[in-house]
């Protein structure tokens, strides 16, 4: 349902609560905290809740919240929009007034955006009561970026439930697109990841002195080419799979050869069955290689976050409905994305979309990528975050409330 009086009206309040949108952006930037640490951040968004006179639930999954904004015959239909408040254990390099006061922690993958967005909608909603039917649920969701990821324990504690929402909508930043845009996918979208951790045992011993020892540094190495051969030789080539190596560990030196040698990588894939299937050939593959070489391996594989599908008719819609708002120059398609998300979790148990929220402004320098230490974003974006997510979930819980009818 495309009403232009609707659609006019949160243009409206999108750009009067920007400035405000933009405050709570930055108190969160400079006051980051780690995953299963949001202690302040979620007081501080119950405080702003508390503020417009919003009903919430604390304490979901950890330090996660559930609020529920209402409009008339609340239970006709249920929207879900989520936003994560972790932050990453990163020191900041942006020299800007809003930079993190906490050394070694940085909202470097846009999760204060997010919640800010959020805020930013139920603002908006708080004053659009009057014209939607159904009830929109705001979960404010701690610990994205670690295992087992809060959106597991907050779904753990039902916040799919009474009733189960017939969309979840979640937005991220995407600092590849400019700041005005927004970016959808439709069905798979992002990767599954797990976590891998071998150790290389052998007998340590002279390094003048080779023949005396089991070398479980050769054997490390040896290891790592081979497992190359899981992607290479074993993954189909119209499946897109990565298995990386980000940290080898051996306490030896010039002159010794250590008996451990520890390793750290990663393995991510769109394909679940292939996934476990993989994970078996990882354990074959290096538990063979290193026996060969007369040493041990010992493969720990930490399965990590799903495959992220967006629901095709669910995205078909919001993409249409963000065309509505933005004008279709305005909405991108994305390309698929190795990287992984808990959100993912969501789509395992309602209908879920997963879209992405253009930050980039090259003019003004803001062009770092996620995870680094100099990540920003163009906070001009924070008026399209939370006018457009208004929208889209008052457009789905039009859907919804016509599809109730018809049936």
């Amino acid at each position: 349902m495309d009403t232009p009086d609707l659609k006019s009206r949160i243009r409206l309040l999108s750009t009067e609560l920007f400035a405000e949108v933009v405050r709570h952006r930055r108190y969160l930037h400079q006051n980051p905290e780690l995953s299963f640490e949001e202690e302040q951040t979620a007081a501080y968004v119950a405080g702003r809740l508390d503020e417009m006179g919003i009903p919430y639930q604390k304490g979901i999954g950890g330090h996660g919240l559930v609020a529920h904004i209402r409009g008339r015959n609340p239970d006709r239909a249920l929207v879900a929009l989520r936003a994560d408040m972790d932050a990453l254990p990163i020191q900041e390099e942006n020299e800007v007034e809003y930079r993190s006061k906490r050394p070694g922690m940085m909202h470097a993958c846009g999760h204060d955006a997010h919640t800010a967005s959020l805020l930013g909608v139920a603002g908006i909603l708080t004053r659009l009561t009057d014209a939607f039917e159904g009830t929109v649920r705001l979960i404010f969701q701690p610990a994205e970026e670690r295992l087992p990821g809060g959106a597991s324990l907050m779904i753990r504690d039902g916040v799919l439930q009474n009733p189960v929402p017939s969309a979840v909508v979640g937005q991220h930043v995407m600092p590849l697109i400019p700041a005005g845009k927004v970016g959808f996918r439709s069905g798979k979208y992002m990767a599954s990841a797990d976590e891998l951790k071998l150790v290389f045992r052998g007998r340590g011993g002279h390094a003048a002195q080779p023949h005396q020892n089991i070398d479980p540094i050769m054997a490390c190495a040896q290891t790592l080419v081979a497992l190359q051969q899981v992607v290479s030789r074993h993954a189909h080539p119209a499946t897109p799979t990565v298995l990386s190596f980000g940290r080898v560990q051996a306490d030896g030196t010039y002159n010794v050869i250590p008996s451990e040698v520890e390793v750290l990588g990663t393995f991510r894939t769109l394909d679940e069955s292939w996934r476990y299937r993989a994970h078996e050939l990882i354990k074959q593959i290096a538990e063979g290689t290193a026996a060969a070489l007369g040493a041990q391996c010992e493969v720990h594989i930490n399965v990590g976050y799903p495959c992220l599908n967006n629901q095709p008719e669910l995205t078909s819609r919001l993409k249409g409905a963000a065309c509505s708002y933005l004008g279709e120059e305005h909405v991108v398609d994305l390309d698929l994305w190795m990287a992984a998300e808990d959100f993912a979790y969501y789509g395992q148990h309602a209908n879920a979309c997963f879209y992405r929220l253009g930050t980039r402004n090259e003019e003004k320098g803001i062009t770092a990528a996620v995870h680094t230490p100099r990540f920003d974003i163009d906070e001009t974006a924070l008026t399209t975050g939370a006018g457009l997510m208004s929208w889209l979930a008052l457009q789905e819980l039009a859907f919804a409330v016509e599809n109730t009818e018809a049936s």
